[in-house]
Order: structure tokens, then C-alpha cells, then sequence
């Protein structure tokens, strides 16, 4: 069960790289993308990384309870690869062109309302 655990933060943090492009640590990591995932998934995630320290030690590692850390391992693991990236750059793109449009028909509309004010239109 301990290789298990090791190799799932190893995989997390694969997961945040390849994802996320969130590099370094497993705590800098989940810092780096705290917005972009869920609460829940932070929590889980911060709690496998204060973990990590104990873990490493032979002698403290069994004070460490690892079913719960399995558990949010297996949260943080699933949620990540969830994430479709393709579908979060298509959604950034719709973002910024619905920005643009919505601009330009503001613009449209004051520029209507000020030639009929001037009487032109």
C-alpha cells in the first residue's frame, strides 16, 4: 500500500504538469492552480502534500494513517484527469471573442445614441 501511495502523488504531480503546467512541488504545484480547481480538490491535495515530509521519513511514515490520503489521492487524480484541455482553449478563445463582440456593439449602440442626440441621424 506505501508504493501505491508514493506512486499516486508521483502520478498527481505528472497529472499538474501535463494538465495544468504547474511545475515544482506538489504544494507549489496545487498553489499555482489553486483557482482553476475546486476547493475540495485543493484541500485534498494540500493535505497528500503536508503529508509528503512524513512519508518520506521510514519512522514517521507509520504514524501517517494512509487509507484517508489513498481517498484524496484518488479525488485529486480523478479530478485531473477530467480536465479536457482542448475544451478549456476553446472556451478561453469563445470568451475573448464574446468580449470583443460585446464591446464592438457597445461602442455601436453609443455611437448611434450620440449621432441622434447631435441630430445627424
Amino acid at each position: 500500500m506505501a508504493a501505491s501511495l508514493d506512486q499516486d502523488i508521483e502520478d498527481i504531480c505528472t497529472l499538474l504538469k501535463e494538465r495544468e503546467h504547474a511545475s515544482g512541488d506538489l504544494s507549489a504545484a496545487l498553489k499555482h492552480v489553486r483557482r482553476r480547481i475546486p476547493r475540495r480538490v485543493y484541500k485534498q491535495g494540500m493535505r497528500l502534500a503536508a503529508a509528503l515530509p512524513l512519508l518520506a521519513h521510514p519512522k514517521l511514515r507509520m504514524t501517517v494513517d494512509e487509507k484517508p490520503l489513498q481517498g484524496a489521492a484518488r479525488e485529486v487524480k480523478a479530478h485531473l484527469q477530467k480536465i479536457d484541455l482542448a475544451d478549456r482553449r476553446k472556451g478561453f478563445w469563445l470568451g475573448v471573442l464574446g468580449s470583443m463582440a460585446f464591446s464592438i456593439l457597445c461602442v455601436l449602440i453609443l455611437l448611434v445614441v450620440v449621432l441622434r442626440w447631435r441630430g445627424l441621424i
